[in-house]
């Protein structure tokens, strides 16, 4: 089992990217992943990867932009194509081995899934392979997506991150494991009551951590613990350095369990 993962959110409150990273580093992770957004941040994403790297940090995966998806499916989606080429160029010249992609968007509920939007999917995945790039597309927002991405492309750089607190918030709990077995590549660990998207510490909600451990063995999952954690108005009682103390400490628990199943 390889050691845990941590998300530089930037939607943390009240602290900017830069002061995350300083507290990410002094709690103890040494991997991380960057949201690789395009949009504006206060501080860039350019930015923050040269400030991880200087810190030492490890960068090994990049979750991509998922603005526009829903064209993914319609006559408009070829942008998005060369968009996301030149993301996957980027995160090739910095070493970055592995992203995470959506295939739908809540805000935007897309046209049933097509060969359109597969025909577009096929071509990244394609060019994400020559880089030696894996793809991870996650459970997200509606059923069904997953299964018929994964159905057509058979490349062995795409498999999906599995996604707990969507499994519990928009999937209510319910995920055929058995389809996706050995094509987990990656996960995102978070907790919440099952009523929105909190992004909250593990334990701090109400996922069954047991059973997702469980079914995470059972798929034979060899990748990062990551932690896709925001300190947000559930924490501010204490600071942005104690939060990420511990996230670390709950990822460490995760970790312990996942060794003892």
């Amino acid at each position: 089992m390889k050691d845990l993962m941590v998300v530089v959110s930037n939607a943390n409150i009240n602290n900017n990217p830069i002061e995350t990273i300083k507290a990410i580093k002094e709690a103890g992770f040494k991997n991380v992943f960057i949201q690789w957004y395009n949009r504006d941040f206060i501080i860039s994403q350019e930015k923050q990867l040269e400030y991880l790297k200087s810190l030492g940090l490890n960068v090994p995966y990049a979750h991509l932009t998922y603005d526009g998806i829903p064209d993914l499916w319609n006559d408009a989606g070829d942008y998005l194509v060369d968009a996301y080429k030149e993301d996957l160029d980027v995160c090739h010249q910095n070493g970055i081995t592995l992203v995470m992609m959506h295939v739908t968007s809540r805000r935007t509920l897309p046209l049933e899934y097509n060969e359109k939007g597969i025909k577009r999917l096929q071509e990244i995945a394609d060019y994400a392979e020559k880089l030696n790039i894996k793809i991870a597309f996650e459970n997200v927002h509606y059923p069904g997506f997953l299964e018929y991405v994964l159905s057509n492309i058979k490349n062995k750089n795409v498999g999906i991150c599995f996604d707990a607190g969507h499994y519990h918030y928009y999937f209510h709990d319910k995920f055929d494991f058995n389809f996706f077995k050995d094509r987990i590549l990656a996960v995102h660990l978070h907790d919440n009551h099952g009523s929105s998207d909190e992004h909250l510490l593990p334990f701090d909600g109400t996922n069954n951590w047991e059973e997702i451990i469980s079914k995470l063995k059972e798929n034979n999952y060899q990748g990062y613990l990551i932690l896709e954690i925001v300190y947000s108005k559930h924490y501010l009682s204490m600071n942005i350095e104690n939060f990420y103390k511990e996230g670390y400490i709950r990822g460490k628990k995760l970790q312990k369990m996942f060794k003892e199943r």
